[in-house]
């Protein structure tokens, strides 16, 4: 577990690796995140089950002041992911040694403590110790999202059109971190 205070302020901020009874708290959060934000931007039937993939490694999350503030999460290369295959295109690296980050969101009462980037360094440091490459995609109307990944040295691969579903076709940012 990591432990900090932001600088200036006396706020006790930690990220920690998810543990099973913290699925109700993220649940709770991304709801809010949700309403805040429209994040995801199609809520899902099972939010739980959602922040728990078949290609999950990891998960982390955010506690300021010892609530649960924020999440994110670790995955292998599942189907519609688009970053792994711009990063290997690019580099000639198997996707098998790309991981994607994913389902990052921060409480919005719990922003400007940087909650985001500290748990996409925990995020980072976890993949790049397990040997693998981390990248990620972003709605490309999450302007917010977009500039944190770009201020922590990400690289922009490309931007993709996703089709969702027969009627909502999206368009993605994909992002590899920094090398």
């Amino acid at each position: 577990m990591t432990s900090e205070n932001v600088s200036g302020d006396s706020t006790t901020r930690s990220v920690r690796r998810r543990a099973d009874h913290d699925l109700g708290d993220c649940v709770r959060v991304l709801a809010e995140v949700h309403a805040h934000d429209g994040y995801p931007v199609n809520w899902p039937d099972l939010p739980g089950a959602w922040l728990t993939p078949d290609s999950l490694i990891a998960s982390w999350v955010a506690e300021l002041e010892g609530r649960v503030v924020g999440h994110v999460g670790l995955s292998r290369s599942a189907a519609g992911d688009v970053a792994p295959g711009l990063w290997s295109e690019r580099t000639g690296v198997s996707t098998d040694a790309i991981a994607v980050v994913n389902r990052l969101f921060v409480a919005p009462s719990a922003r400007g403590h940087r909650i985001g980037a500290s748990l996409m360094a925990q995020v980072v440091a976890e993949a790049r110790w397990r040997g693998l490459h981390p990248v990620l995609d972003v709605v490309a109307s999450d302007t917010a999202a977009a500039a944190l990944y770009e201020r922590l040295g990400w690289q922009l691969l490309g931007t993709v059109e996703q089709q969702w579903s027969p009627q909502q076709r999206v368009a993605v940012r994909c992002y590899a971190a920094g090398t």
